[in-house]
């Protein structure tokens, strides 16, 4: 028998809570995620997962999860079937996206979540 992996989730701070739920909201209302699980364990942890539409892959965030400081994540990177609908759709959700960029390896539209962790879409360039 074949053994299969899937990624399942991302962890990393989610300073916003500490002020509100700031993180929450912006992932949730402005780029789309479906909020998982909300659980708030005791008072030093919380756990938050979010997915994005179509992915079985999620994002944990929360407090007392990791010990990674808000806004250190450099290029979190996904695939989207279109970069300018993305572009479209985000920015007319609020978020301040970057042009659509392309390069041969395929094209690029690029955003920070408040905490500054930044995030990378890319549309594949067409195969064959």
């Amino acid at each position: 028998m074949e053994m299969t992996y899937g990624y399942e989730t991302r962890t990393y701070s989610g300073a916003g809570f500490g002020r509100g739920p700031r993180a929450k909201a912006f992932y949730t209302e402005r780029v789309g995620f479906h909020a998982d699980h909300d659980q708030q364990v005791d008072a030093n942890l919380r756990f938050v997962q979010l997915t994005p539409p179509g992915s079985a892959c999620s994002i944990c965030i929360g407090t007392g999860l990791t010990a990674m400081k808000p806004g250190s994540l450099d290029m979190i990177q996904m695939v989207v079937a279109d970069a300018q609908k993305i572009h479209d759709e985000l920015a007319g959700r609020g978020v301040e996206v970057s042009d659509v960029t392309v390069l041969s390896w395929g094209s690029f539209v690029y955003f920070s979540d408040p905490d500054g962790n930044k995030w990378a879409l890319q549309e594949l360039p067409k195969r064959g």
